[in-house]
């Protein structure tokens, strides 16, 4: 145990001493926000306004079709037409020209039938739906109007059903669209994140191990140490590398929780009263506090506590299976032909937990959360929206299990591979090490 608790330390130094590891620390949730920020302003930046003549036969659309940031709405003259078309071939403004026909005894279908929209540069499938969705809406006010039909019973009409739901067990907090939506995305990023570390962590083993065994620092090694001692320092020590990563995130994504929970807070005590339904319009920034206030509602010493231990076990149980990877072989090359069989459960249990999310308690999510080759990444998934506490229980004792005979089965793997040079290991081989 004591060369265990050395290699675990001197693993851990390592890595938390460089420099790299200090700046991608602090700096990595500064760095996603500025990417999606980027990644916000480059659609921004690809969005064109286009320029649509309409020449209106009809004389039903006059005035009434609106223009905005995104597409423009020139009227022109109906008697022109042949003009307007050869014009429109021509020009380098004008990227479309729509044509409707004459309305006659408020036949709208034949109206609709000898329209058309005659393009002249490339306009994507959502600003032609746009166009279309324009023309819907004042055909539908002229119809009502023919109709005789007052327009504020036919918006009666069509008004959404507002329903309201709770949970039994918390008859206080009323669930809406936003709590929903939180919840969902935050069982996406502790999915992603699960899944994406448990990889990122796991390779790192296995190419230390890898590096070792070729440099053949290994049998200086194990001279003083035991192949099961250095196995489980190495394993322990990344692991302590990447919770202390998990850690400072989670501090620092806190903290901004707590101070925008803050303004919220601050923000609906002002609010006159029967204003409440000013909270459903509010800008950006207020839109993050109230984020944040859904988010500290939920129960967070429980969503942390199941995070970090499904990491820690799926990440022991995965590594394990990494370090014996990385004994097994003498190149990266060689490790493609196993590592796979450590991605496929993990992208099961990633894939599956997209689908789980819309349904928490189905059976694929009981499965999913239960088996320990999945449970690490698709029970965080499943945490926000509440687990019952013996599916969780349940979980962590099959993990711990597992991850116990993962840690013994690779152990068996290590101490013979590690010293193995020039023989191409094969699945019948690694077998016959684990049964010796």
């Amino acid at each position: 145990m004591k060369n265990i608790l050395l290699i675990t330390k001197r693993e851990y130094l390592t890595q938390v001493k460089k420099k790299s590891f200090i700046v991608l620390t602090v700096l990595a949730p500064v760095l996603m926000i500025a990417f999606g920020a980027f990644i916000a302003v480059m659609l921004k930046a690809n969005e064109t306004q286009y320029t649509v003549q309409v020449l209106d036969k009809s004389g039903l659309f006059a005035d009434k079709i609106q223009s905005d940031s995104k597409l423009k709405y020139v009227s022109v003259t109906p008697d022109k037409e042949q003009q307007h078309l050869k014009n429109l071939k021509d020009s380098e403004t004008v990227d479309a020209l729509l044509i409707i026909a004459p309305l006659q005894a408020e036949n709208f279908e034949a109206m609709e039938k000898g329209s058309q929209l005659i393009i002249n540069n490339k306009i994507g499938l959502d600003t032609r739906q746009r166009i279309v969705n324009d023309l819907s809406d004042i055909v539908r006010t002229a119809r009502i109007k023919a109709m005789n039909i007052d327009e504020s019973r036919i918006a009666e009409l069509d008004a959404d059903f507002k329903l309201k739901s709770s949970d039994i067990h918390d008859t206080k907090k009323i669930d809406s669209d936003l709590d929903f939506g939180v919840k969902y995305g935050l069982g996406m990023i502790l999915m992603y994140a699960t899944f994406m570390f448990i990889i990122i962590y796991g390779v790192r083993v296995m190419r230390s191990v890898l590096e070792e065994k070729n440099n053949r620092v290994v049998e200086i090694i194990i001279s003083s140490v035991k192949p099961f001692d250095l196995m489980m320092g190495k394993i322990f020590g990344v692991t302590l590398v990447a919770l202390t990563q998990f850690m400072v995130w989670i501090t620092m994504a806190l903290a901004g929780a707590l101070v925008l929970n803050t303004g919220f807070s601050t923000m609906k005590d002002t609010l006159p009263a029967g204003s409440e339904t000013m909270v459903e319009e509010l800008d950006i920034r207020q839109m993050a506090g109230e984020i944040s206030h859904i988010l500290l509602e939920m129960n967070v010493p429980l969503v942390i506590f199941v995070f970090l231990f499904f990491f820690l076990f799926g990440y022991i149980f995965y590594s394990s299976m990494y370090a014996a990877i990385g004994s097994a072989v003498d190149n990266e090359t060689e490790t493609q032909q196993f590592t796979l069989f450590a991605i496929i459960p993990l992208m099961v249990g990633m894939y599956g937990s997209i689908t789980i999310i819309n349904n928490p308690d189905g059976p694929l999510g009981f499965w999913l959360s239960v088996i320990p080759f999945t449970s690490p990444v698709a029970m965080v998934a499943r945490i926000p929206f509440g687990v019952p506490g013996w599916q969780i229980f349940l979980s962590m004792a099959l993990l711990i299990l597992s991850s116990l005979l993962m840690v013994f089965i690779a152990a068996k793997i290590y101490r013979v591979g590690i010293l193995m040079y020039g023989n191409k290991a094969t699945l019948k081989e690694l077998w016959k090490w684990i049964r010796n």
